[in-house]
């Protein structure tokens, strides 16, 4: 299976389980995405351009609220860049994702593998 692939099932299936651990009448509430990088040494400024143009193209559609992009103070971190993001749903974040890569938005790069998936807060500290 190619990475495009896999991370359209990896998105599809978080999506998936997302919505369905909202429960009922949860179709509007606020989903976080957890995307962690592995990024090949050298490939690291190529991996935040891309990461640039898919926030450019995710912002503008319908459900965006944030994102913000983590980089690894430690040289030895598994990942070197951790994107959170917010949605208003998952079906947001899956209809927009989807134009994304059928837009071809987020380009290919030997090497660089991604984890996307969503979740909800069940705790908080207050």
């Amino acid at each position: 299976m190619s990475l495009k692939a896999r991370i359209t099932a990896a998105t599809t299936a978080a999506t998936l389980a997302a919505a369905s651990l909202a429960g009922p009448g949860a179709a509007q509430a606020d989903v976080t995405l957890i995307n962690a990088f592995e990024v090949p040494a050298g490939k690291q400024a190529e991996a935040i351009t891309a990461w640039e143009k898919a926030r450019d193209f995710l912002a503008s559609e319908p459900g965006y609220v944030s994102t913000a992009l983590h980089e690894a103070i430690t040289p030895d971190a598994r990942f070197a860049l951790i994107n959170v993001a917010r949605w208003e749903s998952a079906e947001a974040f899956q209809a927009a994702t989807k134009r994304m890569h059928a837009a071809g938005i987020f380009p290919r790069i030997d090497g660089l593998t991604y984890t996307p998936a969503l979740y909800r807060v069940i705790r908080t500290d207050d």
